[in-house]
């Protein structure tokens, strides 16, 4: 399975459309990181306390997301777009997109191939 965010993939075409698929969930930081990262910001640059946070964060909606979409019989996720939001002092964090079956068109390209987790 592979996700995109075009309405399209190359060298393939849509042969059914399942639905809306979405992962979501709502993070906070635990108080080690926003601690460490309150003495980062006042110097200013980047928190990786934080950016950690937002980047498993985004992780673990995909992979909710590809949950989903492989239980509804999809093999691929068009149209795939992040979203995140504030709930008093947590964030949270959806990966949405269609749910579709594709076939590879005669002389397609093949398949892109997708990263299996977030990098350490």
């Amino acid at each position: 399975m592979f996700v995109v965010t075009t309405n399209e993939i190359p060298g393939y075409r849509i042969t059914q459309v399942l639905g809306e698929v979405m992962g979501l969930t709502v993070r906070s930081a635990n108080f080690g990181q926003n601690f460490t990262a309150g003495f980062r910001s006042l110097g200013g640059g980047e928190m990786p306390e934080y950016t950690k946070v937002i980047y498993e964060s985004r992780w673990e909606v995909m992979n909710r997301m590809w949950a989903e979409a492989q239980g509804r019989g999809a093999n691929a996720v068009v149209a795939m777009r992040f979203d995140s939001g504030s709930i008093g002092n947590f964030t949270e964090f959806c990966a949405y997109g269609t749910a579709v079956v594709v076939e590879p068109v005669e002389g397609g390209a093949a398949a892109p191939s997708q990263p299996t987790g977030p990098a350490q």
